[in-house]
């Protein structure tokens, strides 16, 4: 019968087969400029060490490095496989890093495609505008927009979106949205210029 306990159950002692214990999971935050370029991190965790007479222990950190490669989605997750914690008769679990994307003052990101929303006033909507758009690496885009902005329209422009993780010489696409400022009153002109162009 104690024999048998002990198979199942790693007996009173903790003596019998080694188990692992459960991944450690941990959120790693980056910009999407870490994430558009690629970057390395290093992540300093706390573990605890077996000593030489098997039955103590001590606490000592140590530092891992992650290679984060250019493109890489939201969720991608990095495994240090047997990095936890060290114990008699266990396996030391696997550190699991889950990548997150750090909020950004300009863009969102669906996919492999960049969204950015431009405020627009409603003349420039109507009649045409160009639009400034920062890039991830630093320049500066001037786009061009010569349709009627109407509150669905979406402007593509192909290339210049996160570069695609298998392939990170080709890159999504751009797509600019748009938030049309309406005026808060007209002149009694305004109202009549208006009138004349749309109803002659």
């Amino acid at each position: 019968m104690d024999s048998q306990v002990e198979h199942n159950f790693g007996g009173f002692n903790g003596r019998g087969r080694p188990h692992q214990d459960p991944p450690i999971e941990r959120e790693m935050s980056l910009t999407l400029e870490e994430i558009y370029n690629g970057c390395t991190k290093k992540m300093k965790i706390s573990r605890r060490i077996m000593n030489e007479d098997g039955h103590t222990s001590s606490i000592k950190d140590k530092i891992l490095t992650l290679t984060v490669f250019p493109g890489w989605y939201e969720g991608t997750r990095i495994t240090f496989p047997k990095e936890g914690d060290q114990g008699p008769n266990t396996i030391p679990a696997d550190i699991v890093f889950v990548l997150r994307d750090h909020p950004h003052k300009h863009f969102k990101r669906e996919g492999t495609d960049l969204i950015f929303t431009s405020p627009v006033p409603l003349g420039q909507a109507l009649l045409g505008c160009i639009v400034d758009v920062p890039t991830l690496d630093g320049r500066l885009l001037h786009v061009p927009i010569t349709e009627i902005i109407h509150p669905n329209y979406e402007k593509v422009v192909p290339g210049e979106g996160m570069p695609l993780p298998d392939n990170p010489e080709k890159k999504g696409d751009l797509r600019i949205r748009f938030n049309i400022q309406f005026p808060k009153k007209l002149s009694s002109d305004q109202k009549l210029s208006i009138e004349r162009a749309f109803f002659g």
